[in-house]
Order: C-alpha cells, then sequence, then structure tokens
C-alpha cells in the first residue's frame, strides 16, 4: 500500500453527484457532475487510486450510492477506498468482495473498534480508519458530532486493531481552499508505522509538498483539482 507517495483524487458523492463540502458542512457542496466521469478523468490523468466518500451515508448511516460507486469500479482501472455509511463488518467484507481495495471506517470503528479487527482478519490490510478531527477531537456522523478522542492517541489504538492505514482529515480547514495545517497531520503520522493518508485545506503544490514532507503517505485532493488550482500531473511531480 502507497509504496511511494501518492495524490488521490476525491470523489465524493451526494445524491448520485460528486460534490465538495467546506469544512464538513451539509449543504456547503458545490456540485461537479458525474462520479463515474469524474473517475474516469482522474484515472486518465495518472491517477493510481480512488478515494471515495457517500456523503449520503456519512450523515445518514447507511450506503445510498452504492450504485454509482458499483458503476465507478466498472468503469476505472485503479485502487479504490470507499467510505461512507459502513456500519458493520457485514458491509465492510461485502465491498472488498465486490472489488474495493480499502473500506474506510470511521463512526463504525469509533462506536465499535473491534470491527476494525473483524474484517482485517479475513481481509488483511484492507481496514483505512478515519479519523475526522475538527477543534482538535475525533468528529463522527458526518462530522456532527465529538467524541472526546484525541487523533494521534486514536490513530495508535487502531493500528493496534489491525487497520493498515490512517486517513486523517483535519476538517476545520476541509474545503476551504485555504491551505493545510502540518501539525496535527505530523502528530498522527509520528503515533503509527501504518500508512498515514491526509485530507483537508489543500489549495496548492506547496500544500502538497508540505504533507509529503511531514511523513504522510498519500494526500486526498478534492475542490482544488475540481477547481483547477494545479493539475493532477503537477501535483504527482511534487
Amino acid at each position: 500500500m502507497f509504496p511511494s507517495f501518492e495524490v488521490i483524487p476525491a470523489v465524493d458523492v451526494q445524491d448520485g453527484q460528486v460534490v465538495q463540502l467546506v469544512g464538513g458542512e451539509r449543504g456547503t457542496g458545490k456540485t461537479y457532475g458525474d462520479p463515474v466521469e469524474a473517475a474516469r478523468t482522474w484515472v486518465d490523468e495518472g491517477a493510481e487510486t480512488l478515494h471515495l466518500v457517500d456523503l449520503d451515508g456519512a450523515f445518514e448511516g447507511e450506503r445510498e450510492n452504492a450504485p454509482a460507486f458499483e458503476a465507478v469500479l466498472e468503469a476505472v482501472d485503479a485502487d479504490v477506498q470507499l467510505g461512507g455509511g459502513i456500519r458493520t463488518a457485514r458491509d465492510a467484507c461485502e465491498l472488498l468482495e465486490l472489488g474495493v481495495d480499502r473500506v474506510i471506517l470511521g463512526t463504525a470503528a469509533v462506536e465499535n473498534p473491534n470491527i476494525v479487527g473483524a474484517v482485517s482478519e479475513d481481509f488483511p490490510g484492507s481496514v483505512m480508519v478515519s479519523l475526522d478531527a475538527k477543534d482538535g477531537e475525533v468528529v463522527v456522523s458526518g462530522w456532527t458530532e465529538g467524541t472526546g478522542l484525541d487523533p494521534a492517541e486514536a490513530a495508535a489504538r487502531y493500528e493496534e486493531e489491525g487497520a493498515g492505514a490512517i486517513l486523517f482529515t483535519d476538517v476545520d480547514v476541509e474545503g476551504q481552499l485555504e491551505g493545510i495545517r502540518r501539525e496535527p497531520v505530523a502528530r498522527v503520522v509520528e503515533a503509527v508505522d501504518v500508512p498515514v493518508v491526509a485530507s483537508g485545506g489543500v489549495s496548492t503544490l506547496e500544500d502538497v509538498r508540505a504533507l509529503k514532507d511531514v511523513g504522510a503517505a498519500a494526500v486526498v485532493v478534492g475542490t482544488a483539482l475540481y477547481e483547477g488550482r494545479f493539475t493532477l500531473e503537477e501535483a504527482n511531480e511534487v
């Protein structure tokens, strides 16, 4: 997983369309069209991995955009990591059997840490635990509920549970195109030995380079790519 630093385009889906939210707030999204078209575009431009999120599932607790994601899996030849609304080990395993390379568990992992080991037992290295931080605290249920967990401490705990990777999203800067914050990402990277994928706030190639420099194995980029702040090819050359 991530033998070298990767830039991973985000394909976040709400009501069947690609959407990028600002600060994780529902209703702030800008729409960017059909998920399959977006996925094909990013793969054509050099993406080795796609980051798919069911935003409706994240907020409602049930996967709502399964047909869209199944169409993406059929349409592209790339690794796929998928999250949003995955609440049980059975849900996760069904997605992995369908062809998803990594499942992203956030709320489910916080509510039941044992789910990480349960899925990893049958699919080693396939679980990416999502730690979304707002005001220094891990939040769940579409970034609406605080947990009291420190992101770095939680990352170490989930590594022990069997997580193959950690996805760390800095919700405070997510979707705002105002730049990343190095320190929160660095703390999580230092806490674990598994790959850490950073997300949130990337607006320039310098942001991509900074995340690479602090030790992130990959970075998820959404709004900056869709708004043309830089190309995927340029980001991959950082």
